[in-house]
């Protein structure tokens, strides 16, 4: 056998691996959207704002700390704190944890709310760094801010939870914004099931180019950004299709640390938030499901459709690149962390479905797809059977990349209206057709460095510059 027949044979046979792998990624998905579809049609029947009405009162019952781990947001925070004031929930209380911020954060909130230090008792049931010091502001009592040596988002929300006094806790991203119904909708699987759900996350939506003054949405729109524009088609397919089936049979692993409620009693039992992971929320969700499952128990993590909380998105490749990088080598870490999960009975279908799920499409997925973009351009430069596979693969990429992205779209304004001109439904369905040819292989391209971060044990955080939500763009 010559060296050309050999060089056919790795060919095909690569082919073959990544022929297979986007079939049975497009079915997955599939089944994914039928579901998402199903689940939404089930929601929009029902009267929300009077559903909110009725558990008003039994949400007495369960009061919630928020907890905002702050570390250099002078642009969005202030908007961010008006958002959380003002929302529709009996009981709260709101904790801004300034991690060491180097800017203007804490001097911005402190005369914004007008804050005085106080003393207070602290439980230190998570290890954190030392808090320096504790305000509280003399107009809105139940606001609190918390001074304390830099340590990093999760040292932050340890801290919180450290500071909190309710049974139950939501994070919140320092940049982001929630809607006035948002926290009591996605408090509502933990009031009606009786103690059977202690986590859950809610939606989240690109804020950039919305009409946002004092911390609320005042006219919902698109950015005239086109990276941005091609974001949100990115979230719509990833938080409509995908963690609304994998909730539906408590196997998510991920509910965004952006906007998510917890039991505080499992999360300390868990440990908290561990540190030194780069992707500290789907450390913690993943923790959570372990201790559960070690612990035989029958409690549920969901993802919730309907609550939004609209943050900021990166307006330029370079943060961008950073935040794919991180969010994939944070991924990886928690995978390889907890990988004696993987396929072991023991944990149920968190380690039998989501387990594989995870570290074949969202972990190694990108080097595939990635190596199957290479190899179409390389087949159409070797012709014959070479040039109908490559044709063959960019027709399953189209698939894959764009009806799917147009499907979620179409989805997302008939489920929610959150896009309510047509003009923009179509401008979505036109950029996201265009992902394929430029997008998609520069998100994977990042993440396979993620990758590669996690190999070679670089360990870069990365920082984002806001601009702040109240500024369109």
């Amino acid at each position: 056998m010559g060296l050309a027949n050999i060089l056919d044979y790795i060919l095909l046979f690569f082919a073959g691996i990544i022929l297979f792998y986007m079939v049975i990624v497009i079915l997955t998905y599939s089944i994914m959207l039928f579901m998402a579809f199903h689940q939404l049609k089930k929601q929009s029947k029902l009267d929300k704002d009077e559903l909110d009405d009725d558990y008003i009162d039994v949400i007495y019952s369960k009061p919630v700390s928020i907890i905002v781990p702050a570390y250099n947001e002078e642009a969005g925070v202030i908007d961010s704190i008006h958002s959380l004031l003002s929302l529709r929930y009996p009981q709260t209380e709101l904790i801004v944890v300034n991690d060491g911020s180097t800017d203007a954060t804490q001097q911005k909130v402190i005369e914004q709310f007008k804050m005085k230090k106080i003393t207070k008792i602290i439980r230190d049931q998570l290890s954190t760094e030392p808090i320096i010091d504790i305000y509280q502001s003399v107009i809105h009592p139940n606001l609190l801010l918390v001074n304390k040596k830099n340590g990093g988002k999760a040292d932050a929300l340890n801290a919180g939870i450290n500071v909190s006094r309710y049974p139950y806790f939501c994070s919140i991203d320092g940049d982001s914004i929630l809607e006035e119904t948002s926290l009591l909708r996605v408090m509502k699987p933990i009031i009606l099931s009786n103690g059977e759900v202690i986590a859950t996350g809610g939606n989240i939506r690109i804020a950039n180019g919305s009409d946002i003054q004092l911390g609320s949405i005042f006219k919902t729109g698109l950015s005239n950004n086109f990276l941005v524009v091609m974001q949100v088609v990115e979230y719509l397919r990833a938080f409509l299709m995908g963690r609304i089936a994998l909730s539906k049979f408590n196997l998510i692993l991920i509910i965004s640390g952006a906007f998510s409620v917890f039991s505080k009693q499992w999360v300390i039992e868990a440990g908290g938030y561990s540190k030194h992971n780069i992707g500290e929320d789907m450390e913690l969700v993943v923790k959570i499901h372990r201790l559960l499952k070690e612990k035989k128990s029958k409690k549920r993590i969901e993802f919730v459709p309907d609550p939004v909380c609209w943050t900021e998105a990166p307006q330029d490749l370079s943060t961008l690149r950073k935040q794919r990088r991180r969010w994939h080598q944070g991924l990886i870490t928690s995978l390889w962390k907890h990988r004696k999960m993987t396929f072991n009975p023991k944990y149920g279908g968190i380690g039998m479905i989501s387990f594989p799920y995870f570290w074949i499409v969202e972990c190694l997925g990108p080097v595939i797809e990635l190596g199957g973009y290479i190899y179409i351009v390389i087949a159409f430069f070797l012709g014959d059977i070479y040039y109908e596979i490559a044709i063959l693969l960019a027709l399953l990429f189209v698939v894959y990349g764009a009806i799917f992205s147009a499907l979620s779209i179409l989805l997302e304004a008939w489920s929610t209206n959150a896009f309510p001109k047509v003009r923009d439904v179509f401008r979505l369905i036109v950029v996201s057709l265009s992902e394929i040819f430029w997008y998609k292989p520069l998100t994977l391209f990042w993440r396979c460095e993620g990758l590669l971060h996690f190999i070679l044990g670089k360990n870069v955080w990365g920082t984002m510059q806001r601009k702040g939500l109240s500024q369109k763009g």
